[in-house]
């Protein structure tokens, strides 16, 4: 068995096989840094590497923290009944796909490959987005599709693996 799919077992149930404090340490960590963070490589290389990463250049891994839990309107003005109006929204989108969308806005660059789910918390989900550059993509083979203008923007029209469309979740 190649190192991978070992460390594809750990993952299935990290805070049992890695221990708890460990796993406890790597949440302080997270919850430390920045929203968005540039990684040098993918914390799960395994996964990574089974979604098309490829250490190149022009391949980038961004994590990503999103809040957990639902969204709530404020409250209405002008002595509108909080009965006759729905304050809490039902988001038609997945943690995962507003994690793509924030690594896209702020890398204009670059076009979502696809993402995986890191790590979570009571308050956050982590998600490490894989980018690739669309001007590096045309000169990779493998990567030539995604530089084509039809791919231009897929995340935020739901093509990634995150997106609803590709899930069947359309309404």
């Amino acid at each position: 068995m190649g190192y991978l799919k070992y460390v594809k077992q750990l993952w299935k149930k990290p805070k049992q096989n890695l221990g708890t404090q460990v796993w406890k340490n790597f949440l302080i960590k997270l919850r430390t840094e920045p929203t968005l963070v540039k990684l040098e490589h993918p914390t799960r290389p395994d996964r990574a590497r089974a979604l098309g990463y490829k250490a190149k250049q022009g391949i980038t891994v961004i994590r990503s923290r999103v809040t957990r839990g639902g969204r709530k309107r404020p409250k209405p003005a002008h002595g509108r009944k909080a009965s006759k109006y729905g304050r809490f929204i039902t988001v038609y989108k997945s943690d995962q796909w507003i994690a793509e969308e924030h690594a896209v806005r702020t890398h204009p660059n670059c076009e979502v490959l696809s993402s995986y789910w890191v790590a979570q918390d009571g308050r956050y989900k982590w998600f490490e987005v894989i980018l690739i550059d669309k001007i590096m993509a045309a000169k990779y083979p493998d990567y030539k599709w995604i530089a084509s203008p039809a791919n231009r923007g897929r995340v935020y029209r739901g093509l990634t693996g995150a997106g609803r469309k590709s899930r069947g979740l359309v309404r």
